[in-house]
């Protein structure tokens, strides 16, 4: 049986539309049963209608607080029945009510090599730094930040003449390979988690 993912975004959802694409290719051999937001005006929403996949907004603002929101996020996702949750741009930190009820079920993707630069504007954290080479990271979601094991990796150089736009761009050329990738290899079983590392059958 094909696996159900949940897709949660925030903001544009380039890479949203990236593992959308892959899914109607039949790259993966899974469905997008939900896309979860807690923007109402993300750009995501759009691209989820276009492809027909239905959109849960949990607005942070109509909570009474962060765990009453947390909450009814769960609720959200719970009721969408995923194998797997693939943040996407999603902006906020998540609980720990969530990453403890879908453990090895939550992939993150990061514009950086981690461990390195974790957390907010890894772009510019890595320019910053000197650094020659950068990239993203997919990763499994822990109570950590940025710090689940790591699925999938893909490099970036660093050019004398970037800034925060130009490198962005690049990177985010390989999130859009890297994030489908990932999706793939855990929806056709072939991820295996041992200790801090992720074992790729194939």
């Amino acid at each position: 049986m094909a696996k159900r993912i949940v897709v949660v975004a925030s903001g544009r959802g380039s890479n949203f539309q990236a593992v959308i694409e892959a899914l109607q290719r039949g790259m993966i051999p899974a469905a997008c049963v939900a896309l979860v937001t807690d923007n109402p005006k993300a750009y995501a929403i759009e691209r989820a209608e276009a492809a027909g996949i239905p959109v849960i907004v949990v607005v942070y603002a109509a909570s009474a607080s962060r765990e009453s929101y947390e909450q009814a996020l769960l609720c959200a996702l719970q009721e969408a029945r995923p194998d797997l949750i693939v943040l996407a741009g999603y902006m906020r930190i998540v609980g720990q009510a969530i990453v403890r009820e879908y453990a090895r079920k939550m992939i993150n993707i990061h514009p950086a090599l981690l461990p390195s630069f974790a957390g907010l504007h890894a772009q510019r954290q890595a320019l910053l730094h000197g650094v020659k080479v950068t990239g993203c990271t997919v990763h499994f979601v822990d109570e950590s930040l940025d710090g689940g094991p790591i699925i999938l990796q893909r490099c970036v150089r660093v050019m004398d003449d970037d800034d925060e736009d130009t490198l962005a761009q690049r990177i985010l050329i390989q999130e859009h390979i890297a994030l489908p990738e990932a999706v793939r290899l855990f929806c056709e079983d072939q991820l295996t988690i041992v200790g801090r590392k992720v074992r790729i059958r194939q």
